[in-house]
């Protein structure tokens, strides 16, 4: 077989460049195989000097059905690389393996992926090809008893990829429109107010804490007496935790109206948010 077609062979079977193929079929005295084993020690290696990188762009993919649904993260290094087919077909294929295995990152990396060769492999492979660090950030599934699951996509890629998606969760028998249109625009909600729990009482001591030493520091040199400066802060923490509760926050269709407002007009009696997971490349 002339090099030329084995040049052709190997990039249509590994997707290495012109170049690296001649010079692996070189190294291997015109072996294919052994070719394809120097590209991929060679992969591995320009992998892991690209690891060193900064990587915020990327894109978030949602899987999944009302019973069961998904989010993950794979960043990349440009937006350029997030529009590109090879990393939207490789993060597709992982957003469905990640709903299979419920967002297990360990088990994830060695799930087995059409080509037969793991995620890890495959991921190593891809970043050898485009030239860029891409890895896999935060994940998350929602799978409770008795639930119903919700999504929504902000600034949109391509299909179920996105720069910025929230997955719902609501505890309820109910399956009207209603509830499924509530559930849409709880989802968009929450993109739009960026809430940090539930509820006030469900915030982290720790964000509270760093907040009270910020407004601590605000108030110091502002001449007022310690009674006052405590009223001042105790005021500043209530209004923290409002804003940043998704029930006590002003439902963004309407903002007359809180979220608890929202689901009381519902209805529905046994109505209750279980849980939402927001997710925004490069934060």
């Amino acid at each position: 077989m002339p090099d030329l077609e084995k040049i052709k062979q190997l990039r249509q079977s590994t997707g290495a460049g012109f170049k690296d193929c001649g010079t692996a079929i070189e190294e291997a005295k015109g072996d294919i195989d052994k070719a394809a084993e120097i590209l991929r020690v060679k992969g591995i290696s320009k992998a892991s000097k690209k690891m060193s990188r900064v990587a915020k762009e990327g894109v978030i993919a949602v899987s999944g059905d009302a019973k069961k649904k998904s989010i993950i993260e794979i960043n990349c290094e440009t937006d350029f690389v997030a529009k590109n087919d090879d990393f939207i077909n490789f993060v597709k294929e992982i957003s469905d393996i990640n709903n299979l295995i419920e967002s297990n990152l360990e088990k994830l990396k060695d799930s087995k992926m059409k080509n037969s060769e793991s995620v890890n492999e495959n991921l190593v492979s891809l970043i050898s090809k485009i030239g860029e660090k891409i890895t896999i950030g935060r994940a998350k599934t929602f799978n409770y008893e008795g639930t119903k699951n919700f999504n929504y996509l902000h600034t949109i890629v391509k299909d179920n990829l996105s720069k910025l998606a929230v997955i719902v969760s609501l505890e309820t028998k109910n399956d009207t429109e209603e509830l499924k249109s509530f559930g849409k625009h709880l989802c968009m909600h929450i993109a739009a107010s960026n809430p940090i729990s539930i509820e006030s009482s469900e915030i982290d001591k720790n964000i509270i804490d760093k907040e009270i030493t910020l407004i601590s520091e605000e108030l110091k040199n502002t001449g007022k007496s310690e009674d006052i400066v405590n009223k001042i802060r105790l005021g500043k923490i209530s209004k923290f935790k409002e804003e940043n509760s998704l029930l006590s926050q002003p439902w963004v269709m309407e903002p007359k109206k809180k979220v608890h407002d929202i689901i009381k007009n519902l209805n529905i009696s046994d109505l209750k948010i279980k849980d939402f997971y927001r997710l925004k490349i490069g934060e």
